[in-house]
């Protein structure tokens, strides 16, 4: 009669596998702050706690069948701890007496199988696989190994350190040095969402500030459509909301670069936003800008 793995060691698992569950639904460790996983950890122990005593009834029952020199191996190999009772049964060779407990019957046919022990070496890959999953997802879980996020982070600050040493060695970029360039529309972009739109809505189709995407403006100090926008936000507009955002030290004359680049493209390379789609009426008077 084989023994049973003690439910200590099954409430464990269970809680085991309960975390790993969770966290690949939450994402995170907040769980173990909520009340149903708990409820479920208590309910899965009590399950446990059912099926073990359920066990201990079959095998109480199992063991009066048992000659009283089964029942003495039995008792002396129950004295022996758990896991060396797993050590053993991955590393240690069955004896030849202990075969008749591993005597599969088919019944039907007659044929008598022995339910031998799987080979070392895959054993052995199967525990070096088990202690290394419990060892990853300790260092993942505790750790910043191997750890998505925190090699992100890591590499966006290099990236950002990278970028400002960069800049350090450039020449600042003025309206005499800069130049419109299609590489520069999305970062233009992410700098028009951040310090734009809340004026200009989204798109440059206007609401507060006035629509960007047609040929009508109010400020024209500038020949050329790209150096004027680069003044503009530079400058700003005196009387009006538009600050100096290159004067006042907001943005860097590589930003205003960019958005300007991306003001350029949505008046230019894309249709205007008519009042009819939800454009803002347009201001000021029509430009004949010079080709850039």
């Amino acid at each position: 009669m084989k023994q049973r793995t003690p439910v200590v060691v099954n409430i464990l698992i269970i809680i085991g596998l309960l975390i790993v569950f969770y966290y690949l639904f939450v994402q995170s460790y907040a769980f173990f702050s909520s009340p149903y996983f708990w409820g479920t950890v208590v309910i899965a122990s009590i399950l446990a706690y059912i099926h073990s005593a359920i066990g201990d009834l079959i095998e109480n029952n199992k063991f009066k069948k048992l000659s009283e020199e089964e029942k003495a191996s039995y008792l002396a190999e129950k004295k022996i701890p758990f896991l060396r009772r797993q050590y053993n049964a991955a590393f240690k060779k069955q004896s030849a007496t202990e075969e008749k407990d591993i005597l599969i019957d088919h019944g039907f046919d007659g044929i008598m199988e022995l339910d031998n022990q799987l080979p070392k070496w895959w054993l052995g890959l199967f525990w070096f696989g088990t202690v290394f999953c419990i060892v990853y997802v300790a260092a993942f879980s505790f750790t910043d190994f191997a750890h998505p996020i925190s090699e992100y982070d890591q590499e966006y600050k290099e990236q950002i350190a990278s970028i400002a040493e960069f800049e350090k060695t450039q020449p600042p970029v003025t309206i005499e040095t800069a130049e419109f360039l299609a590489d520069n529309i999305a970062a233009g972009e992410e700098v028009f969402k951040t310090n734009c739109v809340s004026c200009h809505s989204e798109g440059g189709k206007g609401g507060i500030g006035p629509n960007l995407t047609d040929n009508f403006w109010n400020n024209q100090p500038e020949k050329k459509l790209f150096k004027n926008i680069f003044h503009v936000v530079d400058n700003g507009v005196t009387g009006t909301a538009m600050q100096a955002w290159g004067k006042n030290g907001v943005l860097t004359g590589r930003d205003i670069q960019n958005v300007a680049a991306y003001v350029y493209h949505i008046n230019q390379e894309q249709p205007p936003i008519t009042p009819a789609q939800g454009g803002a009426p347009a201001y000021g008077t029509e430009a004949h800008w010079e080709k850039e």
